[in-house]
């Protein structure tokens, strides 16, 4: 589709449903940058990353079992191969960077992990020029530039302001870049799958895979002892699996649906910026300039890049 067309397409959908498209995937990236909020607060009690992410699946999986069942009866069945690739991004896409996600967030701050996870279209576009040999613009490495000036900023400020020690500060960041590394692994390995099998049923099996791997690690590694837990983990999980998980999954999808991709991403650039402010609020971590400063310089940088056509 070119450009003419495209704007047409853009122009052609009604106020009421642009507005109501882009207000769900506003709320979807506010709720799903949550999140890394509610695991600060779960982990007051001295619970770790591997237990919150087996909390966070258990409420989030009888959901998910759902519209799987319901895709499997009302579906062709799946390729063998088909199978198995679902397999794969449900290990890398969720489980993977679910969990170095978590682990970092015992290190540093929520501000500067939802910034660092906002890096995942800029490591798309680097995958795609090294692997795919893909030709990257100027205005694309100037975006690319400015993405990442800003969360160098962030994170020396972090390192100077007491976030943590150095040390500390440093694997939490590297744990978090591992994870944004590996859900851009999962959307390009995911690109040609959702066209075939669609969104809807691509998401629901590889989130239950994900859970199957999630759960199954807790019980390999923690004792049973530890399903026991102080009440308020159980209530911060059930948001956690509902409201920053399978709520947001669908409230993005469906904004998809009605404005396009390319219109909702930008919409949900919002995230990172709910996230510093909600850490404030909840958190009580400090909102500075610099932090502000280096926020827009990463959200300028993405949004050049969903500008380029």
């Amino acid at each position: 589709m070119n450009k003419s067309a495209t704007a047409v397409a853009a122009q052609s959908i009604p106020r009421q449903a642009l507005m109501a498209g882009l207000a769900l995937a506003i709320a979807g990236a506010v709720l799903f940058s949550t999140k890394a909020v509610l695991a600060k607060l779960m982990y007051r009690y001295h619970v770790d990353a591997v237990t919150v992410l087996a909390f966070r699946m258990l409420f989030s999986l009888p959901v998910f079992a759902a519209v799987a069942l319901w895709k499997m009866r009302t579906e062709a069945p799946l390729p063998v191969a088909d199978r198995w690739r679902l397999v794969l991004l449900g290990v890398v896409g969720y489980y993977l960077s679910s969990f170095l996600d978590f682990l970092g967030l015992q290190f540093i701050s929520v501000g500067l992990e939802r910034l660092i996870l906002f890096l995942t279209p800029t490591f798309v576009l680097l995958i795609t020029s090294v692997f795919l040999k893909r030709h990257i613009s100027r205005i694309e490495w100037l975006a690319l530039l400015v993405s990442y000036c800003g969360i160098v900023l962030v994170f020396v400020h972090d390192l100077d302001g007491g976030a943590g020690s150095t040390g500390r500060t440093s694997v939490g960041a590297l744990l978090v870049l591992g994870s944004a590394l590996s859900y851009a692994v999962y959307l390009l390995m995911s690109g040609e799958m959702v066209r075939r099998i669609g969104s809807l049923r691509l998401v629901a099996y590889a989130m239950c895979v994900s859970s199957a791997v999630c759960i199954g690690q807790f019980f390999v590694l923690r004792p049973a002892s530890m399903l026991v837990q102080p009440a308020a983990v159980y209530w911060y999980s059930l948001a956690n699996g509902i409201f920053c998980t399978v709520l947001p999954v669908f409230m993005t999808m469906i904004a998809v649906q009605r404005i396009g991709a390319s219109t909702a991403s930008q919409a949900g650039m919002i995230g990172p910026v709910s996230t510093l402010f909600l850490g404030a609020l909840v958190l009580k971590e400090p909102i500075t300039a610099v932090q502000l400063g280096g926020t827009a310089m990463v959200l300028a940088g993405i949004y050049m890049l969903s500008k380029k056509k």
